[in-house]
């Protein structure tokens, strides 16, 4: 048993990202089922719609599983007691301070990962004791890191610096993708993208079949000013660029940003004016598969890069 499958009890190192309106019940469960380590993405649910997915959860997998939690949430007193009424074992943080809830959620009994997006936070996370760490590269979707930094350098620098069971993520979608990550330092690795355009994802359809059609140079970071997410090109980020050109304010960004943008783009399939956000990996998924095939084809295509790589290094 490697760090991280003996961390979860999961039988394989693989851990589905936490993604607004992507990470429902339906496919935190379905991943559970299928050797990995799923997350219901509470950052699109209010208390009571989270309460509800984690309790269907339950019923629909006996098998670990786990929340992601932002701690920008306005609600997250009331997110973090629903998680440990309904018994959640694992949670997943971002996007704050992990002092702030750590100590108080491992004091119940709940192992604590951080998701870091450099080497100083990876640092500041296991000093305020989680129990692993997800480093997260510039490729990847939805909301990351100002600094740029991309997974190939970001995981051995966080390797060098933590002790702690390091998850990789950023840029990975398939079998060599994980064995890449693993063989920089990482334990095991977190997909967001991959599982977006399956089955069980509770994405628009229209944004999955948009996922599939993404080419290199489709996405592109930006909204650093606001909290940098990696977008879709499309009306909405085109228009956003023109107001870069007028060299805009900080409350004119977030005026066209608006409110439930991405909910508007991603759940509600607004290819036009809603916020689309995939990592740059999505140029390498070409099919909306279920979770059982895509986890199935990443763990065939490692034991297969594995033994090629054996037979060919000199």
């Amino acid at each position: 048993m490697n760090k991280i499958t003996q961390l979860f009890n999961i039988k394989y190192p693989i851990v589905q990202g936490g993604m607004i309106w992507n990470s429902g019940y339906k496919l935190a469960s379905a991943v559970s089922n299928a050797g990995g380590l799923g997350l219901i993405g509470a950052g699109s649910m209010y208390p009571e719609v989270l309460r509800e997915h984690l309790q269907k959860c339950k019923a629909a997998t006996d098998k670990p599983f786990g929340v992601n939690v932002p701690m920008l949430y306005p609600n997250i007193e009331e997110i973090i007691q629903i998680i440990i009424e309904e018994g959640v074992k694992i949670v997943f943080t971002s996007a704050g301070n992990p002092k702030t809830w750590t100590g108080y959620l491992k004091e119940r009994g709940i192992t604590v990962v951080h998701v870091v997006s450099s080497s100083k936070f990876a640092l500041k996370a296991q000093e305020a004791g989680v129990d692993a760490v997800v480093a997260e590269g510039f490729e990847a979707g939805g909301h990351n890191g100002r600094e740029e930094t991309t997974t190939l350098t970001l995981i051995p620098m966080v390797k060098e610096q933590i002790s702690i069971p390091l998850i990789a993520a950023g840029g990975i979608a398939s079998g060599r993708g994980m064995l890449a990550a693993m063989v920089l330092g990482a334990d095991g690795v977190q997909m967001g993208s991959r599982f977006a355009a399956s089955f069980e994802s509770s994405a628009h359809e229209n944004f999955k079949q948009t996922i599939v059609n993404v080419k290199e140079g489709d996405t592109q970071l930006t909204l650093k000013e606001l909290a940098p997410v990696r977008l879709i090109k499309n009306k909405f980020y085109n228009d956003l660029q023109e107001l870069y050109a007028k060299c805009p304010t900080t409350e004119e960004l977030k005026t066209l940003l608006g409110r439930a943008r991405a909910k508007r783009g991603m759940f509600e399939g607004d290819l036009i004016e809603g916020e689309l956000e995939i990592g740059q990996i999505a140029g390498i998924i070409h099919e909306i598969k279920s979770v059982e095939e895509i986890i199935n084809e990443i763990i065939s295509e490692f034991e297969l890069a594995k033994r090629e790589i054996q037979h060919s290094i000199f």
